[in-house]
């Protein structure tokens, strides 16, 4: 029964991490189509969403099914609950480049972002494709010092999110109040998908050593990782 139980965990782990993988590539994908005003991308965006909630919703019905059957305990429970919270981060993600890619649309032909601020959401995109590959990565692996540096990676799109209200308070914008609204929800939705993949390093961290850090000083994780205790799972 163990060996069945650890094969169900790896292959949920598994999907978990196939999500996310899907889920950065619609973040890549989205910022392409908002930068090149680019339809095509934004409807592939659009129309390929599905497979994620979709797939969220396999990962959900495995893990209800083991704790309906296996009746875990522990460090195998939390892993179990673990999952089905990641999985909701892992759904966000996709949401959040679904809105962008929707945004795309609604304005084409023309583009979203003024000229002024698309070099933001381009270093934005790059940060946030890297934090979906990440997503995967630590999913696939477990290892909860990589989990922790992603807060390291969600500091640098904070940065680049307070700089782009600079911008948008500058008495010299020109482009009017609907560009500002555009711009202003695009930068909140890829400040939100970084969000979820540092709380999905949380989780992870939680998984592995049974403490779950605050979001406060999950940025000090890293160096007090050799002093967290690692449960012993049951």
């Amino acid at each position: 029964m163990r060996v069945a139980y650890n094969e169900q965990m790896d292959e949920l782990g598994d999907l978990l991490g196939e999500m996310a993988g899907l889920a950065g590539l619609a973040m890549e994908r989205a910022t392409q189509a908002l930068l090149h005003a680019d339809l095509g991308l934004a409807e592939t965006v659009i129309d390929e969403h599905d497979k994620i909630s979709e797939l969220g919703a396999v990962c959900e019905e495995k893990a209800f099914a083991l704790l309906a059957l296996q009746g875990p305990v522990a460090g195998d429970l939390r892993a179990v609950v673990g999952g089905i919270q990641i999985v909701a981060d892992v759904d966000r993600m996709g949401a959040l480049a679904l809105h962008i890619a929707k945004a795309t649309r609604r304005r084409h032909p023309s583009h979203v972002l003024p000229d002024e601020v698309s070099g933001y959401f381009a270093e934005m995109g790059r940060i946030a494709v890297l934090l979906g590959a990440a997503t995967r990565e630590i999913l696939e692996t477990r290892d909860p010092e990589r989990a922790a540096r992603l807060h390291e990676e969600d500091e640098a799109m904070d940065d680049l999110h307070r700089h782009l209200f600079t911008v948008l308070m500058d008495r010299d914008w020109q482009y009017g109040v609907a560009a500002a609204v555009d711009v202003t929800l695009l930068g909140r939705f890829y400040e939100r998908f970084a969000d979820h993949a540092v709380e999905v390093g949380r989780r992870v961290v939680f998984l592995v050593t049974g403490v779950l850090p605050s979001s406060e000083d999950f940025h000090d994780t890293t160096s007090r990782m050799s002093n967290l205790t690692v449960y012993p799972e049951s």
